[in-house]
């Protein structure tokens, strides 16, 4: 059996859910872990990530890593923009995921 056959057979028993739940969890363990990074660099005085990359994750689907990575590291709690902005991405993204949701009851 070949290595295209293979795959095959193994994507043939992912459903789209498992590949969604697969991609949330790379994209917010990826925030989490770039926010640690600029806190890291932050302490020692270092060329830092610029914030509209962590924005970016959070809008890709990195909300909740950026959002728990702001209180495990102390990191960008006083920042306005990310102490309501973040939560607010949260929200429209339940917002999306319920009405995807609806609409595949349907």
């Amino acid at each position: 059996m070949g290595k295209a056959a293979l795959v095959n057979l193994w994507l043939s028993d992912v459903t789209a859910a498992q590949v969604a739940a697969a991609y949330l969890l790379a994209v917010n363990l990826a925030a989490f872990a770039l926010s640690g990074l600029d806190k890291r660099a932050a302490k020692r005085a270092r060329r830092r990530v610029p914030e509209k990359h962590l924005f970016r994750l959070a809008v890709l689907g990195g909300a909740m890593g950026l959002y728990l990575s702001m209180f495990v590291f102390r990191h960008k709690t006083k920042r306005g923009i990310f102490r309501f902005g973040v939560p607010a991405i949260i929200l429209l993204q339940a917002l999306v995921f319920v009405c995807v949701y609806l609409q595949i009851l349907r």
